[in-house]
C-alpha cells in the first residue's frame, strides 16, 4: 500500500506566476508545498517541504518530467531565465511542447527535508510526494510520467503506487532495480564521500566521488574517441588527457551539489526495486546499448514483466547513460509520438 497521508494544501513560499512567453498563455508557477508523507525508511507520518515547478499552457494537461539525481526542478528554464537541464527537450515548440502541455518537476527530497527525518529516502517516497503534490495542485490525473535515470525509476514506482495518477509512463535509461555493479560503484563513489567526511576532506570527496560517476556516465566509445591523446608531463608527473576533464567534472560539481544529497539520492538508486508485475499503465522504455548503468537486457526483463501494455525503443549512442541528455535528437521524434497524443494535440 503506498505510504502517503492526507497532503496539506498549505503554501510555504508564495506561489510565482509569470508569462513565459508574450505570444501565448504560458504560465510558470514556483513554489513550495508542505506535505504530509509517510516515508518507507521512517517512523510514522513527517511534514516535508516539496520544492517544484509547474510551467506551460494555462489549463493544459500536465506531465512530469524527472531527471536523475543531479537534475533540479528547472526542467525547461531556470529560475533565472537560463536554459534548464532539458530545455532542448522541453519548452514552447520542443517536443514536450509547452504550448499544449503542462510540466510539473520537483526538487528530489532526501531524509533532511523531512521534519522527522528518516533512515533513508526511497523512490516510493518520491513517488508519493509527487502523488500528494498532483493532488494538492488539483490536478487529479497527469497526462504522463517521463522519467530518466532515477527519474525513470520514480516514475515506475509512481505507476505502481498512483496508476489512478496517471495515464501513462516513459522511462529512458532506468529499470526496476539497480544492477549489482551499479551498486558497487556506488557503493564505492558512497565510500570516498564519508572517508572526506571523516578526514574533514569534503569537497576533494565529493569531486573525486563525481569524477568516479562521470566514469559510468559516459560510453567507452566517447571516451576513446575523445581522450585516446598523449599524456603531458607537468608538476612533476604525467597527466593523462581524460584526467583534466574529470577533475573539471568535479570541480564543477562541488559548487553546485553537497556531500549529504550525494549521499542519500546514491543510496536511494540501489535501494529501489519494484515489481514490475504491479504496474498496470501503458509504457515507453528507452534504452541506449553502450549504457552500462542500466543494461539493455534489464530493460528487456522489464518490459516482458510489466503488466500494463509496454514497447521497448533502442538507441544507438556513444553517450552511455548520459544519452537522454546527449541525444536530443533522436529522443525528439519518440517523445513527439508520445506526449502530444497524451496532451491532446
Amino acid at each position: 500500500m503506498p505510504h502517503l497521508a492526507n497532503p496539506s494544501s498549505d503554501e510555504r513560499h508564495t506561489a510565482v506566476v509569470v508569462s513565459l512567453h508574450p505570444r501565448s498563455a504560458l504560465t510558470e508557477q514556483r513554489s513550495s508545498r508542505r506535505l504530509m508523507l509517510q516515508p518507507k525508511y521512517g517512523n510514522g507520518t513527517s511534514a516535508v517541504s516539496v520544492r517544484y515547478q509547474w510551467a506551460g499552457a494555462a489549463d493544459a494537461p500536465t506531465v512530469i518530467v524527472q531527471g536523475g539525481i543531479s537534475a533540479d526542478r528547472y526542467v525547461a528554464r531556470t529560475e533565472q531565465g537560463g536554459a534548464g537541464w532539458w530545455s532542448e527537450l522541453v519548452g514552447d515548440g520542443q517536443a514536450i511542447d509547452l504550448a499544449h502541455c503542462r510540466v510539473l518537476s520537483i526538487d528530489w527530497l532526501t531524509p533532511a527535508d523531512f521534519e522527522n527525518s528518516p533512515h533513508a529516502i526511497s523512490s516510493e517516497d518520491q513517488a508519493d510526494a509527487l502523488a500528494a503534490l498532483v493532488d494538492a495542485l488539483g490536478i487529479g490525473r497527469v497526462a504522463a510520467f517521463v522519467g530518466s535515470s532515477y527519474g525513470a525509476m520514480t516514475a515506475l514506482a509512481f505507476a505502481a503506487r498512483h496508476q489512478d495518477k496517471v495515464e501513462k509512463i516513459v522511462l529512458l535509461a532506468g529499470a526496476h532495480r539497480a544492477h549489482p555493479l551499479s551498486t558497487a560503484l556506488r557503493a564505492i563513489q558512497r565510500q570516498i564521500l564519508r572517508l572526506g567526511q571523516e578526514s574533514g576532506q569534503v569537497e576533494d570527496a565529493l569531486s573525486l566521488a563525481r569524477q568516479l560517476a562521470m566514469t559510468t556516465y559516459r560510453g567507452s566509445e566517447e571516451f576513446a574517441r575523445r581522450f585516446a591523446g598523449a599524456p603531458d608531463y607537468r608538476e612533476g608527473r604525467f597527466h593523462f588527457p581524460v584526467e583534466d576533464y574529470l577533475e573539471h567534472a568535479g570541480r564543477s560539481f562541488v559548487k553546485r551539489f553537497d556531500l549529504e544529497r550525494f549521499l542519500a539520492l546514491s543510496e536511494s538508486i540501489d535501494l529501489h526495486d519494484i515489481a514490475p508485475e504491479t504496474v498496470n499503465v501503458p509504457a515507453t522504455l528507452i534504452g541506449f546499448p553502450s549504457d552500462r548503468l542500466v543494461p539493455l537486457a534489464d530493460l528487456c526483463e522489464l518490459q516482458r514483466r510489466l503488466r500494463g501494455a509496454a514497447t521497448l525503443e533502442v538507441i544507438d549512442s556513444p553517450y552511455g547513460h548520459d544519452a537522454f541528455l546527449k541525444e536530443t535528437h533522436q529522443l525528439a521524434p519518440l517523445l513527439r509520438q508520445v506526449i502530444p497524443n497524451a496532451c491532446g494535440v
